[in-house]
Protein backbone atom coordinates (compact mmCIF):
# COMPACT_ATOMS: atom_id res chain seq x y z
CA UNK A 1 0.00 0.00 0.00
CA UNK A 2 1.25 3.45 -0.95
CA UNK A 3 -0.20 6.27 1.34
CA UNK A 4 0.97 10.18 0.84
CA UNK A 5 -1.24 12.81 2.06
CA UNK A 6 -2.07 15.94 0.27
CA UNK A 7 -0.01 15.02 -2.79
CA UNK A 8 0.58 17.43 -5.34
CA UNK A 9 -2.41 18.17 -7.99
CA UNK A 10 -0.68 16.81 -11.26
CA UNK A 11 -0.26 13.14 -9.33
CA UNK A 12 -4.27 13.11 -9.38
CA UNK A 13 -4.21 13.12 -13.16
CA UNK A 14 -1.77 10.11 -12.94
CA UNK A 15 -3.63 8.59 -9.98
CA UNK A 16 -6.55 8.73 -11.52
CA UNK A 17 -5.48 7.17 -15.30
CA UNK A 18 -6.29 10.13 -16.96
CA UNK A 19 -3.18 11.86 -18.63
CA UNK A 20 -4.56 9.85 -21.63
CA UNK A 21 -7.08 8.35 -23.46
CA UNK A 22 -10.88 7.56 -23.32
CA UNK A 23 -12.09 7.95 -19.40
CA UNK A 24 -15.49 7.04 -18.31
CA UNK A 25 -16.57 8.21 -15.00
CA UNK A 26 -20.08 6.05 -13.53
CA UNK A 27 -21.24 6.02 -10.20
CA UNK A 28 -22.20 8.99 -8.16
CA UNK A 29 -21.09 11.07 -5.77
CA UNK A 30 -18.95 13.92 -8.03
CA UNK A 31 -18.59 13.04 -11.42
CA UNK A 32 -19.28 16.22 -13.14
CA UNK A 33 -17.00 17.66 -9.79
CA UNK A 34 -14.34 15.29 -11.25
CA UNK A 35 -14.58 16.39 -14.67
CA UNK A 36 -13.58 19.91 -14.45
CA UNK A 37 -10.64 19.21 -11.71
CA UNK A 38 -8.97 16.37 -14.31
CA UNK A 39 -9.34 18.62 -17.20
CA UNK A 40 -8.34 21.60 -15.41
CA UNK A 41 -5.12 20.12 -14.02
CA UNK A 42 -4.39 18.68 -17.51
CA UNK A 43 -2.53 20.51 -19.84
CA UNK A 44 -3.20 19.40 -22.59
CA UNK A 45 -6.38 19.40 -24.98
CA UNK A 46 -8.95 17.57 -23.17
CA UNK A 47 -12.93 16.58 -24.45
CA UNK A 48 -15.81 16.60 -22.00
CA UNK A 49 -19.02 14.53 -23.16
CA UNK A 50 -21.13 12.10 -22.18
CA UNK A 51 -23.45 9.38 -23.17
CA UNK A 52 -26.65 9.96 -21.09
CA UNK A 53 -28.17 13.38 -20.10
CA UNK A 54 -27.07 15.63 -17.61
CA UNK A 55 -26.63 19.05 -16.40
CA UNK A 56 -25.66 21.77 -18.91
CA UNK A 57 -21.74 22.57 -18.91
CA UNK A 58 -20.68 25.48 -16.69
CA UNK A 59 -18.95 27.80 -19.24
CA UNK A 60 -16.36 29.15 -16.82
CA UNK A 61 -15.05 26.12 -16.42
CA UNK A 62 -14.74 25.17 -20.20
CA UNK A 63 -12.55 27.03 -23.15
CA UNK A 64 -15.82 26.05 -25.57
CA UNK A 65 -18.78 24.31 -25.76
CA UNK A 66 -20.26 22.75 -28.63
CA UNK A 67 -23.93 21.64 -28.87
CA UNK A 68 -25.17 19.56 -32.05
CA UNK A 69 -28.79 19.22 -33.10
CA UNK A 70 -28.59 15.84 -32.18
CA UNK A 71 -26.46 12.53 -32.16
CA UNK A 72 -26.18 12.15 -35.86
CA UNK A 73 -25.38 15.95 -36.70
CA UNK A 74 -22.00 16.76 -38.64
CA UNK A 75 -19.15 16.99 -36.58
CA UNK A 76 -17.91 20.81 -35.94
CA UNK A 77 -14.40 22.39 -36.28
CA UNK A 78 -12.97 21.10 -32.73
CA UNK A 79 -9.19 22.24 -33.40
CA UNK A 80 -9.82 25.60 -31.09
CA UNK A 81 -10.04 25.52 -27.59
CA UNK A 82 -7.85 23.69 -24.88
CA UNK A 83 -10.87 22.12 -22.49
CA UNK A 84 -14.10 21.66 -25.17
CA UNK A 85 -17.25 20.45 -23.94
CA UNK A 86 -19.72 18.65 -26.66
CA UNK A 87 -23.46 17.96 -26.13
CA UNK A 88 -26.61 17.48 -28.10
CA UNK A 89 -29.36 20.01 -27.45
CA UNK A 90 -32.33 18.68 -25.42
CA UNK A 91 -35.86 20.39 -24.65
CA UNK A 92 -35.01 20.39 -20.81
CA UNK A 93 -33.52 23.61 -19.17
CA UNK A 94 -30.35 23.57 -18.42
CA UNK A 95 -29.72 20.19 -19.11
CA UNK A 96 -28.02 18.83 -22.29
CA UNK A 97 -27.70 15.42 -24.06
CA UNK A 98 -25.15 13.04 -24.50
CA UNK A 99 -23.70 11.35 -27.77
CA UNK A 100 -23.91 8.27 -29.11
CA UNK A 101 -20.28 5.84 -28.78
CA UNK A 102 -19.59 5.82 -32.28
CA UNK A 103 -19.17 9.66 -32.40
CA UNK A 104 -17.27 9.93 -29.29
CA UNK A 105 -14.58 7.13 -30.95
CA UNK A 106 -14.51 8.95 -34.14
CA UNK A 107 -13.62 12.29 -32.51
CA UNK A 108 -11.35 9.84 -30.22
CA UNK A 109 -9.46 8.42 -32.88
CA UNK A 110 -8.89 11.55 -35.29
CA UNK A 111 -6.59 12.56 -31.94
CA UNK A 112 -7.84 16.14 -31.49
CA UNK A 113 -8.01 15.57 -27.86
CA UNK A 114 -4.95 14.03 -25.26
CA UNK A 115 -8.06 13.07 -23.28
CA UNK A 116 -11.39 12.25 -23.58
CA UNK A 117 -13.54 12.67 -19.91
CA UNK A 118 -16.72 11.03 -20.60
CA UNK A 119 -19.66 11.01 -17.71
CA UNK A 120 -21.23 7.32 -18.77
CA UNK A 121 -24.43 7.45 -16.49
CA UNK A 122 -26.61 9.68 -14.59
CA UNK A 123 -27.29 10.28 -10.72
CA UNK A 124 -29.02 13.23 -10.56
CA UNK A 125 -25.95 15.00 -8.32
CA UNK A 126 -26.80 12.26 -5.88
CA UNK A 127 -24.03 10.89 -3.55
CA UNK A 128 -24.17 7.09 -4.40
CA UNK A 129 -26.05 4.88 -6.78
CA UNK A 130 -25.72 1.41 -8.45
CA UNK A 131 -26.79 0.65 -11.80
CA UNK A 132 -30.12 0.67 -13.74
CA UNK A 133 -30.91 -1.75 -16.08
CA UNK A 134 -29.75 -0.14 -19.01
CA UNK A 135 -26.94 1.42 -17.39
CA UNK A 136 -24.31 2.85 -17.59
CA UNK A 137 -23.13 3.26 -21.44
CA UNK A 138 -19.60 2.74 -21.55
CA UNK A 139 -18.43 2.75 -24.93
CA UNK A 140 -16.34 -0.28 -25.99
CA UNK A 141 -13.31 1.64 -26.73
CA UNK A 142 -13.36 3.03 -22.93
CA UNK A 143 -9.26 2.55 -21.72
CA UNK A 144 -10.39 3.51 -17.67
CA UNK A 145 -13.46 3.98 -15.23
CA UNK A 146 -13.87 5.59 -12.74
CA UNK A 147 -16.29 3.98 -10.18
CA UNK A 148 -17.40 7.01 -8.19
CA UNK A 149 -18.77 6.85 -4.99
CA UNK A 150 -19.04 9.92 -1.87
CA UNK A 151 -17.92 8.55 1.44
CA UNK A 152 -19.75 10.80 3.41
CA UNK A 153 -22.76 8.81 2.99
CA UNK A 154 -21.07 6.65 5.86
CA UNK A 155 -23.10 6.49 8.72
CA UNK A 156 -26.24 8.37 7.11
CA UNK A 157 -30.02 6.75 6.43
CA UNK A 158 -30.36 5.25 2.71
CA UNK A 159 -33.13 8.06 1.45
CA UNK A 160 -33.30 9.86 -1.43
CA UNK A 161 -31.49 12.98 -0.32
CA UNK A 162 -28.17 11.31 -0.98
CA UNK A 163 -29.09 7.71 -3.04
CA UNK A 164 -30.58 7.87 -6.45
CA UNK A 165 -33.09 5.65 -6.54
CA UNK A 166 -32.73 4.44 -3.17
CA UNK A 167 -35.00 1.42 -3.63
CA UNK A 168 -33.39 0.30 -6.21
CA UNK A 169 -30.21 0.61 -4.24
CA UNK A 170 -31.54 -0.96 -1.26
CA UNK A 171 -32.32 -3.69 -3.25
CA UNK A 172 -29.06 -4.35 -4.21
CA UNK A 173 -27.61 -3.62 -0.88
CA UNK A 174 -29.89 -5.86 1.06
CA UNK A 175 -30.46 -2.77 3.09
CA UNK A 176 -33.57 -0.82 4.76
CA UNK A 177 -34.36 2.55 3.15
CA UNK A 178 -33.63 4.58 5.94
CA UNK A 179 -30.81 2.35 7.22
CA UNK A 180 -27.47 3.78 8.02
CA UNK A 181 -25.18 3.20 5.39
CA UNK A 182 -21.98 0.77 6.15
CA UNK A 183 -18.06 0.35 5.23
CA UNK A 184 -19.88 -2.95 4.08
CA UNK A 185 -22.43 -1.37 1.85
CA UNK A 186 -19.63 0.37 -0.27
CA UNK A 187 -17.35 -2.16 -0.41
CA UNK A 188 -20.21 -4.70 -1.74
CA UNK A 189 -21.15 -1.87 -4.46
CA UNK A 190 -17.57 -1.30 -5.35
CA UNK A 191 -16.63 -4.82 -5.35
CA UNK A 192 -19.79 -6.06 -7.44
CA UNK A 193 -20.15 -7.62 -11.11
CA UNK A 194 -23.32 -5.98 -11.31
CA UNK A 195 -22.84 -2.59 -9.35
CA UNK A 196 -19.46 -0.39 -9.70
CA UNK A 197 -18.10 -2.62 -12.57
CA UNK A 198 -20.84 -3.64 -14.23
CA UNK A 199 -20.54 -2.80 -17.94
CA UNK A 200 -16.62 -1.96 -17.90
CA UNK A 201 -15.14 -4.45 -20.23
CA UNK A 202 -11.40 -4.41 -20.85
CA UNK A 203 -10.49 -1.08 -19.62
CA UNK A 204 -8.41 -0.57 -16.62
CA UNK A 205 -11.05 0.45 -13.56
CA UNK A 206 -10.03 2.86 -10.89
CA UNK A 207 -12.47 3.35 -8.04
CA UNK A 208 -12.92 6.81 -6.51
CA UNK A 209 -14.05 7.67 -3.08
CA UNK A 210 -15.02 11.24 -3.23
CA UNK A 211 -15.19 13.79 -0.22
CA UNK A 212 -12.82 12.54 2.20
CA UNK A 213 -12.94 15.66 4.16
CA UNK A 214 -12.00 14.40 7.75
CA UNK A 215 -9.29 12.24 9.34
CA UNK A 216 -12.24 9.77 10.53
CA UNK A 217 -13.34 9.90 6.41
CA UNK A 218 -10.02 9.02 5.02
CA UNK A 219 -9.41 6.07 7.88
CA UNK A 220 -12.97 4.69 7.08
CA UNK A 221 -11.95 4.65 3.35
CA UNK A 222 -8.88 3.24 3.36
CA UNK A 223 -10.51 0.01 5.24
CA UNK A 224 -13.04 0.15 2.30
CA UNK A 225 -10.46 0.31 -0.46
CA UNK A 226 -8.36 -2.37 1.51
CA UNK A 227 -11.63 -4.89 0.91
CA UNK A 228 -12.08 -4.01 -2.03
CA UNK A 229 -8.47 -4.85 -3.48
CA UNK A 230 -8.65 -8.09 -1.18
CA UNK A 231 -12.14 -8.90 -3.24
CA UNK A 232 -10.93 -7.72 -6.67
CA UNK A 233 -7.55 -9.05 -8.36
CA UNK A 234 -8.17 -6.70 -11.58
CA UNK A 235 -8.33 -3.07 -10.03
CA UNK A 236 -4.65 -2.21 -8.81
CA UNK A 237 -5.55 0.97 -6.76
CA UNK A 238 -8.21 3.04 -5.26
CA UNK A 239 -7.85 6.60 -4.85
CA UNK A 240 -9.18 8.63 -2.21
CA UNK A 241 -9.46 12.36 -2.92
CA UNK A 242 -11.70 15.89 -2.03
CA UNK A 243 -12.33 16.61 -5.77
CA UNK A 244 -14.12 19.89 -5.24
CA UNK A 245 -10.65 21.07 -3.75
CA UNK A 246 -8.90 18.55 -6.37
CA UNK A 247 -6.88 17.00 -3.82
CA UNK A 248 -5.70 13.77 -3.26
CA UNK A 249 -5.77 12.33 0.01
CA UNK A 250 -4.50 8.45 -0.54
CA UNK A 251 -3.79 6.16 -3.09
CA UNK A 252 -4.23 2.70 -1.96
CA UNK A 253 -2.59 0.24 -4.11
CA UNK A 254 -2.18 -3.90 -4.33
CA UNK A 255 0.78 -4.60 -1.72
Amino acid sequence: MHSESQIKHPMLLTALGATKGVVCLVGAGGKKTTMYALAGLHSGRVLLSSTTHMYAYRTDLVDRVVMLADGSAPLPELSSGRVVALATETATAHRVGGLPGRMLEKIYRQEYFDVCLIKADGARSRWIKTPGPNEPLIPSFATTVIPVVSAQVLGRPLADDIAHQPERLANFLTMQLGEPFEERHLIELLASATGSLKGVGKAAVIPLINMVDTDELHARARRIALSVLARVPRISRIVLASMQAARLVDVIERG
